[in-house]
């Protein structure tokens, strides 16, 4: 399904810092009342379409490829938040109404006790594609190329978690 949402609207909230899409999950769970499970699947979708989308660009432009990549993990670790309820950290994106950097960094710190070290080494990968390869431009193909299993990994072990607990109940 393709939703139309008028330029001026997208626009204003990426100049407030909102990722339009995301903001559209949250806001259509929050608001009809969805079960947590449903977000969880949502962004984990969300987490693999970026994915997708940025392995097919690391060749033509590793600047998009980048910010695809890095938005296919900041999903994965929203979804595995909500996953695992990590609640302090829920409690504080309901209150404001979005996520920032300094719940996904808390968010990725509680997974990483839970899955090993490896996520956290996986986040600062994307979070590097994030600045250095988005915001700063300064990532070529190849850099973009060397961190892309870091972001994979994050993304189907998610897959393999949540749909192993959703199989397993």
């Amino acid at each position: 399904m393709t939703l139309y949402v008028p330029s001026k609207l997208v626009e204003e909230a990426r100049r407030r810092g909102f990722d339009v899409e995301s903001l559209v999950v949250d806001l259509l769970v929050r608001t009809l009342n969805l079960d947590p499970r449903v977000a969880v699947e949502a962004h984990l979708e969300l987490s693999h379409r970026y994915l997708e989308e940025g392995r097919a660009l690391v060749d033509k432009d590793p600047v998009q490829a980048s910010e695809k990549l890095y938005k296919a993990a900041e999903e994965a670790v929203k979804a595995l938040a909500i996953f695992y309820n990590l609640q302090e950290i829920l409690s504080r994106v309901e209150g404001r109404g979005r996520w920032v950097v300094s719940d996904l960094e808390k968010a990725v710190e509680a997974i990483s006790e839970k899955l090993g070290g490896w996520f956290g080494e996986a986040w600062d990968r994307a979070w590097a594609l994030h600045v250095w390869g988005f915001h700063e431009a300064k990532f070529d193909s190849k850099a973009v190329e060397i961190r892309l299993p870091y972001v994979e990994r994050m993304v189907l072990e998610a897959e393999k978690i949540i749909r192993g607990s959703i199989e397993g109940s």
